[in-house]
């Protein structure tokens, strides 16, 4: 017999896939302890376990799952073979859909693109900010850059200069933070700057404590200069996504969350193992978290959860509390469980950070 954590090892199944695959009935373990609830498996289940490895990163639908599994061990293969045959027809036909939407999509991009006629870049900006609030800002959203070099306009911090304030943005798909600075001198036209992020360091090494900064762009060269030192690069060459959308988010349940202790319930709590959802991403560790009764964020065990209950990477969610540099903080969770959780400052409406959730079902 095999316990639950050998299986898991054996089979490349998580531990929370073999629960939920047993309380889904398809995979049942030969024995459950009637006092501990602790599942062990039979010998023979290992091979229908490895079997629904490969089935579930296929993409297979639980219901096929479920009959492929049941005509596994039987004399006659025919069900098993119609089921795997099936589903690959459905994922070819999908593909070949997906070609020609990408290929209507290019089009409309080649149509909006026109390379001979484009020009360098000459807008001029010129904006006094306070150091120590950059520095801040910065801070607030470096964790967020994306590191995926082939999406190079998420590696690094947007500039977004509206007048005299200053927005800086990262996000690398599964987390967005913003942080907002005023400041003084610029009162142009908007003006965006996407800062790579080896600039944005040096930048940040620059500020102090107090005294002011002086950020400055002419065409595509940037400078910071803070008291007698001075740091300047070139921008990156890409645009950035409309921040501005994916920022309108309907309203939620709002709790005000002690960072200390939720800190320490997150990393003691209990986590699910997510798989890796495409190449190149690790396993990662989810945190499951609902509101109780009494407003309180609650870390839940296996079975805990609610229907409003949200999964998010605990690592994203520790770097976010610790980038927030608050005491204490609103977590704000949407009206579904598949809408962003929004990391939020008290005492700063300008300042926060989006986590998008990680699906529980599986």
């Amino acid at each position: 017999m095999r316990s639950i954590g050998e299986m898991a090892r054996d089979s490349g199944l998580g531990v929370s896939a073999l629960r939920f695959y047993d309380r889904a009935g398809v995979l049942v373990p030969a024995r459950v302890d009637p006092v501990s609830g602790y599942r062990w498996y039979a010998p023979g289940q290992l091979e229908e376990a490895r079997v629904l490895a490969r089935l579930r990163r296929a993409g297979m639908p639980l219901a096929d799952i479920r009959l492929v599994l049941a005509g596994w061990s039987g004399p006659d293969t025919d069900l098993v073979r119609g089921l795997l045959g099936a589903h690959l027809r459905r994922l070819e036909h999908g593909l070949t859909e997906a070609r020609g939407e990408f290929s209507a999509l290019e089009a409309l991009l080649d149509r909006r693109e026109n390379p001979m006629t484009a020009s360098p870049r000459t807008g001029t900006v010129r904006l006094s900010l306070s150091a120590s609030a950059l520095a801040g800002a910065l801070d607030a959203v470096r964790f967020a850059v994306g590191k995926d070099p082939e999406l190079p306009m998420l590696g690094g911090v947007l500039f977004d200069v509206d007048g005299d304030a200053l927005h800086v943005v990262a996000t690398d798909r599964y987390r967005m933070a913003v942080a907002r600075v005023g400041g003084g001198g610029h009162g142009g036209p908007r003006e965006q700057v996407l800062v790579p992020a080896p600039l944005v360091d040096a930048m940040r090494a620059l500020l102090g404590d107090d005294g002011a900064a002086d950020f400055a762009v002419e065409g595509d060269r940037m400078t910071l200069e803070a008291g007698e030192r001075r740091v300047s690069g070139e921008r990156l060459a890409h645009d950035f996504p409309d921040y501005r959308r994916l920022v309108r988010l309907p309203s939620g349940r709002r709790t005000v969350v002690d960072v200390a202790g939720f800190r320490e319930a997150l990393k003691v709590g209990p986590v699910r193992v997510a798989e890796a959802g495409e190449p190149g991403r690790a396993a990662r560790d989810v945190s499951v978290l609902a509101t109780a009764d009494d407003g309180s964020v609650v870390v839940c065990g296996d079975g805990d959860e609610d229907g409003n209950s949200v999964g998010v990477d605990r690592g994203f969610l520790l770097d976010a509390l610790a980038a927030a540099g608050r005491d204490r903080l609103v977590l704000e969770f949407g009206a579904a469980p598949t809408t962003p959780l929004a990391i939020r400052r008290v005492d700063d409406a300008g300042t926060f950070s989006l986590l998008m959730p990680v699906r529980l079902d599986d």
